[in-house]
């Protein structure tokens, strides 16, 4: 199987070493370089050939700006893909006027990101304007604030585990509402790729974060939510169907 090549950029050891996991778990990828810092980059990339780059924007004495402009200026045929937690629209234009194909924001889903490395590789992405993907992560920023006010809202500390599942969990049934059906079999399971962890485990975490809702007694403000009184005291909601009303109140909202 032809191994698409791949070097990769971060500063953070870490992150470094989660990301290169997972590339070369996928069976499809080699990560033939990983670097700190823009200039190792850049002379690696005078001598070898890759097929992308994965960058973040905050690198070691430099940045991911600096190393866009050094591929221009050494005249590099690379194609750049930016991963990072930074998601200030500003950085974004840049980083797309710069020349990189494709500005992915962390947390970030392992599905996408393969599939957004496949589309860009094999030129078979679609040609879209920078202010329409920036209009798309505009909207998961959007989609996320909206989201934490209903957790605040509702009484779920953004400390517990089951505060990330279920974000992430309402966030897909936002994109592809049929996923709600297939909750142990689908939904659990993405879930626990993205984080390392297990379904059950994702299960448990959705669970307790419900029920910490619920012993906090805002059950008045839970129903204000959705509009009508949809619980009592003693009534809670199933991990599918809280799931299900936040992601159908989104909808409806525009999400």
């Amino acid at each position: 199987m032809f191994e698409k090549k791949i070097l990769v950029l971060n500063a953070n050891e870490e992150e470094r070493n989660e990301l290169i996991g997972k590339l070369e778990g996928n069976g499809s990828f080699k990560v033939c370089a990983n670097f700190d810092n823009a200039q190792g980059a850049l002379e690696f990339l005078k001598s070898n050939k890759v097929d992308l780059v994965i960058s973040d924007i905050i690198l070691q004495n430099s940045d991911g700006f600096e190393f866009l402009e050094g591929i221009r200026k050494n005249d590099l045929d690379v194609k750049v893909l930016i991963l990072s937690a930074i998601t200030k629209d500003t950085f974004v234009q840049k980083a797309l006027q710069l020349g990189a194909s494709y500005y992915i924001m962390r947390p970030y889903s392992e599905d996408v990101l393969i599939q957004r490395i496949d589309e860009i590789i094999n030129n078979n992405n679609i040609k879209v304007k920078e202010d329409t993907k920036i209009s798309e992560i505009s909207r998961s920023k959007n989609i996320d604030s909206k989201l934490s006010n209903i957790f605040i809202s509702v009484g779920i500390p953004a400390h517990i585990k089951g505060y990330q599942f279920l974000r992430e969990a309402i966030k897909m049934a936002i994109e592809t509402p049929d996923i709600i059906n297939s909750i142990t079999k689908k939904l659990y399971p993405s879930i626990a790729k993205k984080f390392d962890t297990s379904s059950s485990k994702v299960e448990r975490a959705i669970r307790h974060a419900i029920e910490v809702a619920w012993n906090r007694g805002k059950i008045e403000n839970i129903n204000n939510l959705f509009g009508i009184k949809v619980y009592s005291d003693n009534e809670k909601p199933t991990n599918g169907e809280f799931i299900a009303l936040v992601a159908d109140k989104m909808l409806i909202e525009g999400a």
